[in-house]
């Protein structure tokens, strides 16, 4: 493997990215806006890149739109999560460049001094010999007060057939669809799921007709998009992690948390319900499943406003400046057999491994370092 330097960069998707090998993955991170993606994970003779790319490159996108829009793809980092009143939607982190302070043969570090939150974020993307995982963390320091904040993964799931790809994750005390209206009507979005319902059951979300979707199928309800909010269970001894998988067809992807730093996840189904630019309904089969402390994708003020305080659900973060805050995370995928169907669990199997529970064949075990969430 060769030492990356500012100097090996590759301009990928209309973007120049830094580039992080191993024997089992690939990676690329955007100098501007720090996305991650694409990711090829190779499995034998196949490979497979489970991340999303925007259908347009940031020259083909209007020059005024925030690079958030313009570099779309993969994951990055919110701080805060959706944004403020002073600052670009979803922070900074997730517009401005990135500088490389770090790198050797199996990571690299990328630091940003932040002007809307004054943090300086500094992101480590490490690869493990053996692992088809990428295991990221992100430094916060020089951050005070309470922020809401989150991790953006975007998969693309539009080659999958309708319904296909399988989608799971560890269990949430509480459910529900964003309260108003996440798709602007007033611009021509369509959303269909009933705004504000609650539900327990992934496979039985209300929408605005009065029946109930299936979200543990995509890609689904094309023309539209819409974003719900699961709230993480609690953590246990047993199950000390929480996870969120998709069972593509050959393969899963799956990302690891621990919910003290992410309470709650987002769905974002992103299948051709924005007519606007950039999306001009061609942005289909996207599903973003992003780790958050955030209150749904409401901006930093709405978070402070702490709305589900009676349900006992943390919506942001109080941030001291002399005490750096990690948050790790790991996403991974895991090759498995025809049929393995819709993932049920996801728990340790030692320090460095993790068992992968599927509907009909024997369980996987798969090389993860877990640990590495706990620092």
């Amino acid at each position: 493997m060769r030492y990356l330097s500012s100097q090996f960069m590759e301009t990928i998707h209309g973007a120049p990215s830094f580039i992080l090998r191993s024997n089992e993955v690939e990676l690329a991170i955007t100098e501007t806006a720090g996305h991650l993606a694409p990711v090829a994970f190779h499995l034998g003779s196949n490979t497979v890149s489970p991340y999303a790319l925007a259908p347009w490159t940031p020259a083909q996108s209007d020059s005024n739109l925030p690079n958030l829009l313009r570099y779309l793809r993969g994951d990055f980092m919110c701080l805060p999560f959706g944004g403020q009143e002073q600052g670009p939607p979803h922070g900074e982190t997730a517009n401005a460049p990135w500088r490389l302070t770090h790198v050797s043969p199996h990571a690299l570090s990328l630091t940003q001094d932040s002007r809307d939150t004054g943090a300086r974020v500094t992101k480590t993307v490490s690869l493990v010999e053996g692992h088809h995982a990428v295991y990221v963390e992100h430094l916060i320091e020089n951050l005070s007060g309470t922020w809401n904040y989150g991790n953006h993964p975007i998969l693309d799931l539009s080659k999958v057939p309708a319904g296909e790809a399988r989608v799971a994750t560890s269990p949430f005390r509480f459910g529900s669809v964003y309260p108003g209206e996440f798709s602007n009507p007033d611009q021509g979005e369509s959303g269909i799921l009933k705004p504000n319902a609650t539900f327990t059951s992934l496979k039985e979300v209300p929408t605005k007709n009065g029946t109930l979707a299936d979200l543990t199928h995509y890609p689904a309800r094309e023309g539209y998009d819409d974003l719900i909010m699961l709230v993480n269970a609690p953590a246990t001894e047993q199950q000390p992690f929480a996870w969120t998988a998709v069972t593509f067809p050959g393969y899963i992807w799956f990302s690891l948390k621990m919910v003290a730093d992410f309470p709650s996840t987002l769905f974002w189904m992103s299948n051709g319900g924005r007519p606007g630019h950039p999306w001009e309904k061609r942005h289909l089969g996207r599903l973003g499943l992003e780790e958050v402390c955030s209150h749904f994708c409401d901006g930093v003020a709405t978070a402070r406003e702490n709305r589900l305080a009676h349900l006992k659900i943390t919506t942001c973060r109080t941030f001291q400046p002399h005490q750096p805050v990690r948050l790790p995370i790991i996403q991974g995928i895991a090759a498995v057999p025809k049929g393995f169907g819709q993932v049920q669990s996801i728990t340790p199997a030692g320090n460095h491994r993790i068992q992968i529970t599927g509907e009909t064949q024997p369980p996987l075990s798969v090389a993860i370092n877990w640990q590495f969430l706990k620092g």
